[in-house]
Formats: structure tokens, sequence, C-alpha cells
């Protein structure tokens, strides 16, 4: 596949979704951008949300990790499937009640407005990091299959791709990016089920004979149910999936945007057991998809050595697929990718605009829009430096660093809000910003030291939890005596 095959397929895409953003976006206001109005079908939302929810990375690496991981994945998305129960059922009801714009305005009706602060800058600093450093991963990908070739740098490769982004959700941003991920969804899984389907009749198998081949493979174990101290251990896996959900969910300002611009408290719920259940069913085909790729390695391409994040690429771009399957894996991961950054850019703009600025108590209609479009052009500038500052330290532990901070950044956010539900004594608020810097760092040391100090136990996703509950007990030292809110 040449540079300027992925490139046309990348111009061709973007086209479809700047007609889309443009239909669906041209007459919003604010109130669209935001909120979408509150008027999206439950199921619209639920179509674009699985797209939302996988990156470029989850492309990439799911597929891959299988080599090694197994299905063990999997374990976390059944806990995911529990979590989102909780959220639809807790969290949502309230949230409408309540008429939030940004859900971290919970925060200051709770506690007040250092809290409220507090909330809303550890999901700006996690949700920019977070974002930035996925993309960076298909920028990589970019760079070394179209950019390098025709000697374009990196980072006008990474200005090209987020103004690109910014283009087409600076105007309707919730209400044009629920119909643009539905359109990526729709790739998204088009383009896995293709593979899967050609590299299944590559060595033979038709639909009755593919289940039996990939549970015989080594890489399809499902559960590890043998050693606790595995940090894939089943219970560790499902129990941390279920508050990873609340959290980076429930508790993210990036899809609960999404569901929040549901018509009413019912759809919302709807949305969200609906998209939970989907997404076990999408995640089972990536991990299907990366049994079939070790399978084909293995039969055509014994000498290649390639696995984990560069499976899937080599087995599509190899000579024995036809140029279509490429394409695909090309369309399947701008999807994912650019749904990821486009989503994050709309909610890191709202949540600033909103919860830091407080720009809609104190501006009218005309000023928030312009207020709000620069910070979205501010928003898409941090975010072309962030992935170019990744690129030029070429650290993979920084890297690596990064795709743990949600168990650092939400556990603060996931603390606060369990302690506010289920406590109702008011704290002194002040000190709360002291508590929310502290508990990560608590967990930090905790994590470092968990195998000398607890007989070997290795900390594993369940430090979301123990970050959280760190959280909880010290704003229990914050609690104003008799005085109840």
């Amino acid at each position: 596949m040449t540079p300027w095959i992925i490139l046309f397929t990348i111009v061709c895409y973007f086209a479809l979704l700047f007609l889309i953003s443009w239909v669906t976006g041209r007459k919003a206001d604010n109130a669209g951008f935001f909120t979408g109005n509150r008027k999206t079908p439950w199921y619209m939302a639920t179509f674009a949300m699985i797209g939302a929810s996988i990156s470029g990375v989850t492309f990439i690496s799911v597929p891959g990790a299988v080599g090694t991981g197994g299905y063990a994945y999997m374990q976390m998305v059944l806990g995911f499937f529990v979590g989102s129960m909780l959220v639809a059922w807790l969290l949502i009801p309230m949230f409408y009640r309540m008429n939030l714009v940004s859900i971290y305005g919970y925060l200051e009706r709770r506690f007040g407005l250092a809290t409220y602060r507090t909330g809303a800058w550890f999901f700006f600093v996690s949700k920019m990091l977070g974002a930035s450093v996925r993309f960076f991963v298909v920028c990589v990908v970019l760079q070394t299959l179209v950019f390098a070739p025709l000697s374009i740098p990196f980072s006008l490769n990474v200005v090209l791709t987020v103004a690109l982004i910014w283009l087409y959700s600076f105007q309707g941003g919730v209400k044009s990016l629920i119909w643009t991920d539905s359109l990526k969804t729709l790739c998204l899984i088009l383009s896995v089920v293709c593979c899967i389907g050609f590299i299944a009749s590559k060595l033979d198998l038709t639909w009755t004979t593919l289940p039996a081949a990939v549970a015989d493979h080594p890489t399809s174990k499902l559960f590890f149910l043998d050693d606790p101290n595995d940090g894939r251990y089943f219970w560790k896996q499902f129990i941390a999936g279920i508050f990873m959900i609340i959290a980076c969910t429930g508790l993210d300002q990036d899809l609960m945007q999404r569901t929040l611009s549901c018509k009413n408290p019912r759809e919302a719920q709807k949305n969200m057991v609906v998209s939970a259940g989907v997404q076990i069913f999408v995640i089972g085909l990536f991990l299907v998809l990366g049994t079939l790729l070790y399978l084909y390695a293995d039969r055509f391409m014994p000498t290649a050595q390639m696995k984990g994040d560069a499976l899937f690429g080599a087995v599509t771009w190899s000579e024995q697929f036809p140029l279509f399957i490429g394409i695909l894996f090309i369309v399947g991961l701008i999807a994912a990718a650019y749904s990821a950054a486009g989503s994050a850019l709309t909610a890191l703009t709202t949540s600033f605009t909103i919860d830091i600025l407080r720009a809609d108590e104190r501006q009218n209609e005309r000023d928030l829009t312009l207020t709000r479009k620069l910070i979205h052009f501010i928003m898409s500038l941090l975010m072309v430096i962030t992935i170019v500052v990744f690129y030029e330290l070429n650290d993979d532990s920084a890297i690596n660093a990064v795709y743990s901070l949600a168990a650092y950044t939400y556990g603060p956010i996931l603390g606060l809000f369990i302690f506010g539900l289920a406590c109702k004594r008011a704290v002194r608020d002040a000190y709360v910003p002291v508590v929310a810097i502290a508990a990560p760092l608590l967990s930090y040391i905790l994590k470092r030291n968990s195998e000398a100090w607890l007989g070997g136990y290795q900390i594993s996703f369940e430090l979301l939890l123990i970050n959280a509950l760190i959280t909880a007990a010290g704003l229990c030292l914050l609690i104003k005596k008799k005085q109840k809110i």
C-alpha cells in the first residue's frame, strides 16, 4: 500500500465527516455544543459511544495483547457492564435532576467551590494527557506509513490532523459528534468484522469451525482464577472494571456529555445499559481477531517475529492480503483515533469553559459563543504541543506512565463522589485540594512497595479504588462537627 493511497483514504473519510458535521452542526448554539440540546435519541447516543470508548490504541493493542495476556481484558469488560448499571441507576438520575451541563457541578453543590475546581482540574489534566498520548500512537503510525515517505515532518503531521479534528468539531460540538461518532463506530465494526472474515477464509475456517479453532488456541484463555497475586487475577480485573467504568465513564465529562444529550433520564439509562452490552460484543471481536492474527502469523509468516502492537498492521499489509483489507485497517484506525480525539476536545472545551472559567454564568449567548470557540482552539493547540513533546522525548517509560495516569487522576474524583453520595456531612472545602493531591501520592508509594509490604501482592488496576478510598478517608478527617448538608 502506497502513502498516496492511504492519504487518499484519509481525505475521503474526512470529507464524509465534514459533510455530516456541517449538516448536523450548522445551526448549533451553545446548548447544542455542550449538551446537544438534550434531543439525541438514545440509540444514536449508544451507537456513538461505542466509537468514542474505543481509541486508536485499543484498535492496535487489544488484538496484539492476547499473545501474552490471553483474553484477560474481557474480565475487566465484564466489570464494565456492572459498573455501567451503577452509573445508569445512581448517577444519571442525579445529573438530570440537577440539570448539569458539566457533571462536576455536583461537586460545587455538595462540597463547595474549591472541591468543584479540584475535580475539574483533575479531569482536565487527565483527559489532555490521556487523549494526547492515545492520538500520539496513531500519529506515529501515520508518520511511518504516509508522512515520512512524503518528507513531511512529524510536527506538521500533528498540526494537520488536529486541525482537521478541530474543523469538524468546533461548530456543532456534541450535536455533531453524536453523528460523526456513529459513522466512526460503523467503520470500526465493519473493519474488524471484514478482517476476521478474510483471515478466517485464509485459514480455511468457516463460521461453524471458527469458534472451536479460536477456543483451542492458547491465546484464548479467558478466566485467570489461580493466583491472586497475578495482575490478571479475575477478581482484581472484574472489581477494578466496575470502578474504572464509574470513574472513567460515569465521572468523565467526555463520555457523559453524550449520555446527557439524551432527551430524559430514562433514555440516558437505556443508552448506558445497551452500550455496555454492545461493548462486550465489540471487545470480543477484537480479542477473536487477535487470536486469528496469531494463527495467521504462525502459518504464513513464521519468520516475521511480529507480535504485540505491530501484529495487526504487519498482517493486514502483508503481500498475501488484498488492498481493500489494508484500507479497512486504515479506516478503522483513524475512525477509532479521531473519534477519541474529537470527543476529548469537546469535553475539554466544555469543562474549561463551564467549570474553570464559569463563562456561562457571566456572559451572554454571543460572548459565550466567542469564548467557547477560543477555548476550543486553545485546547487543540495544547494537544498539538503535548503530542510533539511526547515525540521529542521518545521515552517509552513516560508514555507508559501516562497510560496508568487514570488510576491516579480519576481516583480522587471517584473518592469525592463516593463520599458525597455516601455521607451527608459537610466538610472543610478549602482543604479538599490537599486531600486530592495527597491521595495519588500515597497510592503511588503503596504501589511501589506493595510486593515488599504485602507479601508479594502486586497492585494492578485496583489502584484506582485504593486511591478513591484514600481520598474518601481523607475527607472524613475534614468533616465539620454537627453540620450536615
